[in-house]
């Protein structure tokens, strides 16, 4: 009796380890979801629309105590946001409206925690603020004009030409609790030219520090 019941507790000490185990490693998980969705995550840059800022297969760290306090970027920010569903509008869509559009948006609880935080079957782009709620925006000749006046964008490289051909938003007022974004590299980038302007809800993150390679480690700048 005296070894069967040693046998019963030792049982329920194991049990009971593991069962701890487990529980310490639901709430580290717990608590890494929710930093990497409310604080700052890592990102690998995968395309080449922010180039000579940003090249591929640099890795970034995003500030996303911006979005959970709701903070409106400001200009030169670059930041990361949901892609659109659309990123290529006929000239009719252009007429209809100067916001981006998202559709099939999930509507399960289970799909937008998965979609939203886990960010799974999740498409993200990162470009540069150029226009704010009530901005101008003016493509021509090459140049982009904010309220009338010449943009500098001394990021870009010498000899950089914007866009502003069929199929663009060439000019608009950017709409209250929107942004207009563009990337470095105009002639690679599908931006806001092709699909409007990006709500605030959508913007996921700002693009805080490069951290890989670390020849190139500190601060990203916004000019």
């Amino acid at each position: 009796m005296v070894e069967e019941v040693t046998l019963d507790k030792e049982k329920i000490n194991r049990f009971k380890d593991i069962l701890e185990w487990i529980i310490c490693i639901l709430i580290a998980l717990i608590i890494a979801i929710l930093f990497r969705y409310y604080i700052g995550t890592p990102t690998i840059v995968k395309q080449p629309s922010m180039y000579p800022t940003l090249k591929e297969n640099q890795r970034l760290w995003l500030n996303r105590w911006d979005r959970t306090a709701k903070k409106m970027p400001k200009k030169g920010d670059i930041i990361t946001f949901e892609a659109p569903s659309k990123s290529i509008l006929s000239e009719e869509e252009l007429q209809k409206s100067v916001i981006a559009r998202y559709e099939n948006e999930p509507t399960s609880l289970f799909k937008k925690f998965t979609y939203n935080v886990l960010e799974i079957g999740k498409i993200s782009y990162i470009k540069r603020v150029i226009g704010l709620p009530g901005d101008h925006i003016v493509i021509k000749d090459g140049k982009v004009f904010v309220n009338d006046k010449e943009f500098e964008e001394q990021y870009l490289q010498p000899g950089v030409i914007t866009d502003n051909g069929k199929g663009y938003y060439t000019d608009i007022i950017v709409p209250e609790n929107t942004v207009f974004a563009m990337g470095d590299n105009r002639a690679q980038s599908t931006d806001s030219r092709c699909f409007g302007c990006i709500p605030l809800e959508k913007i996921e993150s700002k693009v805080w520090i490069r951290i890989w390679p670390l020849n190139l480690f500190g601060k990203i700048e916004n000019k």
